[in-house]
């Protein structure tokens, strides 16, 4: 495959994120991104880390500074790929603005999807209900027999190795269909502190421009957690996993035994912060001095809202340093 520099390939076609990202850079490169790619795995995780030097046999090319050449340095040398590498979040960042008229109605609609839905596609296969940012949207690691359920736009895609079926977000009855071959699994909401399933008929609304802004959302998300993760300081870090029950991006970091362990997170709106914002939750907040910056509502923690995301100069650096203060504030 030559390499491309559009915007967007067909995200309903069956995808290997790794491979397009391989075949962009050519030989003598070992290509990182921040999405899954097949073949699934069975080890503890029964998912893939995408970020791991592990395997490498060129020059690694990845989008966390320090840990090879980034694609931002990449780019220097291929600035016709630029539109390519900021679409997946991976260098030459966007900058996140404000969420657009219909976001947090197609946010509700896409949570209870995920959860009872895209999540339980995981789950019967192994157990697992995390998922992940994907080019688009979000969904599944693969799973399986390569298998991957995701949310690209506004349409819904079920992979499976090398073909895929995709239809537009439409009910939940009809995306269970075509995703679990039956109902929607209404188990979550017996077990976990989820939307309520609702009627399962109902059309679901979601906007386009409101799916757009949640992709961005997820991928500045991943990206900056991905980077914090790989911090020396990140110590016994977990890995970044979208969790269905509260939708939001997030890993956990720091030791346990000595009661500093901390989950760093980005939501994307719930009942007490209606718009996106960054999350530190420390496991043991009775053990952490008050300094006056866990400033959350709703729960105990701190959060840096989506406006002074907005505000700042360079919107990655801005979340960095939140998450970074809030660390070493744990960390003592």
């Amino acid at each position: 495959m030559n390499p491309r520099d559009e915007t967007d390939r067909d995200t309903t076609s069956a995808r290997d994120a790794r491979r397009e990202a391989q075949e962009l850079v050519g030989h003598g490169y070992t290509a990182r991104v921040l999405e899954p790619s097949p073949p699934a795995v069975t080890d503890e995780w029964f998912a893939d880390d995408p970020l791991a030097s592990s395997g490498a046999t060129g020059r690694l090319v990845t989008p966390i500074p320090g840990a090879g050449t980034t694609w931002d340095e990449w780019l220097v040398d291929h600035p016709q790929q630029t539109t390519w590498v900021r679409a997946r979040w991976l260098g030459a960042y966007d900058r996140l603005g404000e969420p657009p008229p219909g976001f947090r109605e197609t946010r509700e609609a896409l949570h209870r999807l995920a959860v009872y839905v895209i999540s339980p596609a995981r789950r019967r296969a192994n157990g697992k209900i995390g998922l992940r940012y994907t080019f688009g949207g979000f969904g599944t690691p693969f799973f399986g027999h390569d298998e991957q359920a995701r949310v690209a736009g506004t349409q819904l895609v079920r992979q499976r190795g090398d073909t895929a079926r995709a239809e537009p977000v439409t009910t939940l009855r009809r995306a269970a269909q075509l995703v679990l071959d039956g109902p929607p699994d209404e188990r979550p909401a017996g077990e976990l502190d989820v939307p309520a399933l609702g009627d399962a008929d109902e059309q679901l609304p979601v906007d386009a421009g409101a799916t757009a802004f949640l992709a961005a959302w997820y991928g500045f998300a991943f990206s900056v957690l991905e980077t914090l993760r790989a911090d020396a300081a990140s110590i016994d870090g977990s890995r970044v996993q979208l969790w269905p029950e509260h939708f939001d991006a997030g890993f956990e970091c720091l030791p346990d035994t000595q009661r500093r362990r901390a989950t760093f997170g980005a939501s994307p709106g719930d009942r007490d912060h209606p718009d996106p914002y960054l999350y530190v939750t420390p496991w043991y907040i009775d053990d952490v001095p008050d300094d006056g910056a866990w400033n959350a509502t709703g729960f105990r923690g701190a959060i840096l809202s989506l406006p002074d995301l907005v505000r700042a100069d360079d919107q990655r650096v801005r979340a960095l340093m939140f998450f970074r203060d809030r660390r070493d504030a744990l960390a003592g």
